[in-house]
């Protein structure tokens, strides 16, 4: 069982979340409705996992394989229902990209099995109705 302790910072709305490893992540809202902008909105905190559960996949995987990644990135939009209440993440696209002696055959390939088979944040966001898209490029050094 996974347990995650939520403590509120401030007279508003920021919040921290810890593990029990004591790891923290820091939440708050738009200071366009009262919040303090001091961390993570908590929608984007599902983002944030998609690309570290996906990022662990994808980085294991082209271990495995012997392939040289100098450097990882992955860059993640996405777009959320409108006019709805809960308001859930409808479109997410996410870019990786590569550096150092990498296969573009095999970094696809490793992408495209976190997306569709391994990673569970996407496996829950798209349960939720959300069409995650992706890319890959690889930049060789």
């Amino acid at each position: 069982m996974t347990k995650i302790e939520i403590n509120r910072l401030d007279d508003a709305f920021a919040f921290e979340a810890k593990d029990a490893n004591n790891h923290s992540l820091l939440m708050d809202a738009a200071e366009g409705i009262g919040g303090h902008n001091t961390g993570f909105r908590p929608m984007q905190t599902l983002l944030a996992g998609l690309g570290g559960c996906s990022g662990v996949d994808v980085v294991m995987i082209l271990q495995k394989q012997r392939q040289a990644v100098k450097g990882y990135q992955m860059i993640i939009t996405g777009e959320r229902e409108e006019g709805k209440e809960p308001s859930l993440w409808k479109k997410v696209h996410i870019q990786f990209i590569f550096t150092g002696t990498v296969d573009p055959e095999k970094a696809e390939k490793a992408c495209a099995l976190s997306i569709d088979k391994y990673c569970s944040v996407a496996a829950t966001l798209r349960a939720a109705g959300c069409e995650i898209s992706w890319e890959a490029s690889v930049i060789s050094e």
